[in-house]
Parts: C-alpha cells; structure tokens; sequence
C-alpha cells in the first residue's frame, strides 16, 4: 500500500512539473489546477504525500496569489500539518502570508503550531511585529519566549533595532538583557549609543549585558564609554567583566602596540581616583606604553597608585612582563603584593604568546623557585601540563615522590599523556612516569587514564554538567 502511495506521489510530481513548467517560462503566476493540486497534498492523509505537498508550497507555485491561498489553509489544517506548512511559508519568504500566521499565532492553543508560526513571524514579519514578540518575550513560556527572541533576531526591516533599543530605557531588567542579546545578534551597530546608556544602569544584570554586547560591537571610538561602564561596575567580577569587554574592542586594533592608544587617550577627563580604578583595565590590553603608565603608577609614592599599577600589571595579557612581575614576587614591600604578581607570573608563564616551548618551562621553574606556599606550588604544577614537551615530563616526576604534591603532578602527567604523539616518542620516559602514577595516585580517573595510555588506547574526557552561572 505505501508503495502504491508512493508512485502515486511521483505521479503527483510529475502532474505538477507539467502544469508548473508553461507558467514558469512565462514568467506569469501558476494555474489554480496547481495551486489546487498542493493543498490537495498538503491535506493527505499520508505524510510522505504531505511532505510532497512542503515541497511545491517551498520551490513551486510562485507569486503572492499562491502565497496567499496556501495561507488561507493554515486554519483549517490539524496542528501537525500546520507546523509542517508554517515551514514551508517560512521558507518561501513572501510576507503575503503574514495576517494568516499572526491569526493563527492568536487562535490556536496547539504549542507546537504556536511556536511554529511564532518562528515563521521572523521571516514573514515587518518592524510592526515588534511589540508582539515583546510581549511574547514578556508573558510567554519558555519555549514561546526563546522561539520570540529567535523571531526578533530574524525580523526583517531597518527600523527593527531601533525599536528594540528604545524599548531599553523602560524595560525591566529580564527583557533588558534579552534585547541586549538580540541586539548583539543582530550586529545592531547604530544602537551603540543606546547600549552605552545601558551599561550605566542600575540593575547589574543589564550593565553586564551591555559591556558584554559592546565588546563584541564596539569600536575603539566608543572607549570613552566602555570605560564609563567600567567604574559604573561594581568591584568584582562585573568589573573584571566589564574589564574584558574594553580589552575585546581593542584586540581588533590590527597593531599590537596600537592596542592601548585609545584607552591611554580617554583616561584623560577622568579625576586621579577614576584613572587609577581605569589602570587595570590598560593592565588587560599591554603593550610598551600601557606599560610605561603602569610602571609609573607603581613607582608612585601613592599607595592607591602603587596598589592600582600592581593589579594593572598582574592582568597583563602574555608574559612580556614576566621580568617585572618577578621583581615584585620577590621585592614588593607588601606581602598581598607579592603575592597576586606571582599568582600572575605563574598565569602568564605557560601561556602560549610567540615563546619557545622550553622558555616557557623557564619562566614556570622560576616562578616555582619563587613560590613560598605549597598552594603556588601546586599551581605552577597544574599550569606545567599545558607545555606539552618531553622538559615538563621531567620537571614533573620529582614531585610525584613529594607527598605535598603528587596529586596535582599525577594529574598533570597524564594531562600530558594525553597527546599521543609527545608520549609516544618519548615512550619509555612516559611509561615510567605512568607506572608511578598508578602507584600513588588516589583518583580512579587518573589511573584509569595512566592505564589507558600506556596500552596507547584513548580517552575521552567526559563532558561537563551546564552550571547554572554560564
């Protein structure tokens, strides 16, 4: 039986290719007999018809005329069909059938078809449809609001985003930070303005979705604002946030040396107290003459100078300031001070930024000699794993003797073990190293992997749980 359907599909095609084909050379809209012929497919029974019927309203039958009457169905069709079709009318594109999604978006109670027609609403709307996806975006449930906010990203017209930005001014929060992120999508570049007012907001939630969205869209131009956003911050990981965010806009400067100019440049109308909260910004982009700011401040007999220079420096981007970040590890006259530069001198050590692999083991065993607590010391050896040559293997061995520390030196062994072709050309140094590990560990996972990589079998790292903070 279903192959009996089947051909008759076929024949169906073929009807329709032979009644499609003179109107399409003639550039004229198609027949009723194949307008009339669809919606008899689109009302089969069988899916396979049906979808035969998702096809035609997609590539055949063009013009409004048909747009229209493929439309007039949507009503009378059950659900499946409707969601089916919905797709179908979507994919066409003609915003001809956009009164008949929106009267089927506010009479059917069927979810499904409501989310589907919510979905064609962003190809088939205009800017007029904005305030009813906001008030989806507002009342929905949660699949209703996410297929709105996918519509709104969709939504065809100029003066979408416009629209969207106004509504930041007298949003609540929530909404706030949904349009902050369908503006991002967007890439709404002319609502700059409008964002740069959001990230001085009361709400953090809704300063935070501006910093984040202009870092991703701002220019160096709009660095006098971002750097508002940042004292507007509060302390913490909103302003380290807010931080990162002017550090992204001037990464795409092409020049590395160029990179701090603009934040340099702004800091200038900001009172002493606001440039100092600003350094650690500058800290977060490098280069000769953010370091030079930086220096000064430190060499400042002002301790909120001295204190803000000293967090400028420990956000530097790569380990060019390894030297001077070794320096205060050791010298600086306050024991919090000498303590974040080494934290930020062992972050920086193994990072990869144009070094050789074996001068990046050296700046790590210089900041291990550095270290006069254990819980450095374990940081240098969870940092060592990311320099994958035969020298950190060998760094690492003499702490799996150490009881202090052979935990965090098995994990960083197998870590390294991890690459197979570092392990299996340095082979026997390797399975040494791994019967140790097995010999000492107390994880079940590190010694399922030492086991596994010294049979030179795989492992695949399993993936970790969503947390709720992301």
């Amino acid at each position: 039986m279903k192959l009996i359907r089947l051909l008759l599909g076929l024949v169906f095609c073929l009807a329709l290719s032979h009644v499609t084909a003179p109107a399409a050379r003639a550039g004229e809209e198609p027949g009723q007999e194949l307008i009339d012929m669809v919606v008899t497919l689109l009302k089969d029974a069988d899916k396979e018809m049906r979808a035969l019927g998702f096809a035609q309203v997609r590539t055949s039958a063009k013009g409004p005329a048909a747009t229209q009457q493929f439309a007039d169905e949507l009503l009378k069709l059950p659900s499946g069909t409707q969601v089916g079709l919905l797709s179908a009318l979507a994919d066409r594109g003609d915003p001809v059938a956009r009164p008949a999604v929106l009267n089927l978006m506010s009479a059917t109670s069927d979810e499904p078809a409501r989310l589907a027609a919510i979905a064609a609403l962003g190809f088939l709307g205009e800017p007029a449809d904005v305030g009813t996806l906001l008030q989806l975006l507002q009342t929905g449930s949660p699949p209703v609001r996410a297929a709105a906010q996918t519509s709104l990203v969709r939504l065809p017209g100029e003066s979408v985003a416009g629209l969207l930005a106004a509504e930041l001014d007298r949003a609540p929060p929530a909404l706030c930070v949904t349009l902050l992120e369908v503006l991002a999508a967007r890439r709404a570049f002319d609502t700059i303005p409008q964002m740069l007012q959001a990230a001085l907001a009361n709400d953090a939630s809704v300063r935070t979705a501006a910093m984040t969205t202009l870092g991703q869209l701002a220019g160096p131009d709009h660095v006098l604002g971002l750097l508002r956003g940042v004292l507007r911050a509060e302390p913490g990981r909103e302003r380290e946030a807010a931080e990162k965010a002017v550090m992204s806009v001037c990464s795409r400067i092409p020049q590395a040396e160029q990179r701090a100019a603009p934040v340099l440049a702004a800091l200038e109308p900001f009172s002493a107290t606001d440039r100092a909260a600003l350094l650690p910004t500058v800290g977060r982009i490098g280069g000769s003459a953010a370091l030079q700011a930086i220096e000064a401040a430190i060499a400042d007999a002002d301790p909120a100078s001295h204190d803000a220079g000293i967090r400028a420096l420990c956000n530097w981007p790569d380990a060019s300031a390894a030297p001077q970040l070794a320096a205060l590890a050791q010298q600086d006259e306050h024991a919090e001070h000498r303590a974040r530069a080494l934290r930020a001198l062992i972050r920086v050590a193994a990072l990869p930024d144009g070094r050789t692999d074996l001068e990046r083991l050296e700046t790590l065993r210089a900041a291990m000699t550095a270290c006069t607590q254990d819980s450095d010391r374990l940081l240098v050896l969870q940092r060592a794993a990311a320099i994958r040559v035969p020298e950190t293997l060998q760094f690492l061995v003499p702490y799996l003797d150490q009881p202090a520390y052979r935990q965090q030196a098995c994990q960083s062994v197998v870590e390294l073990a991890h690459h197979r072709d570092l392990r299996e050309s340095n082979k026997a140094a390797f399975d040494q190293a791994l019967d140790k590990v097995i010999q000492v560990s107390k994880d079940a996972t590190v010694i399922e992997r030492a086991n596994r990589y010294k049979r030179n079998q795989t492992w695949v790292r399993p993936r970790e749980p969503a947390r709720a903070d992301r």
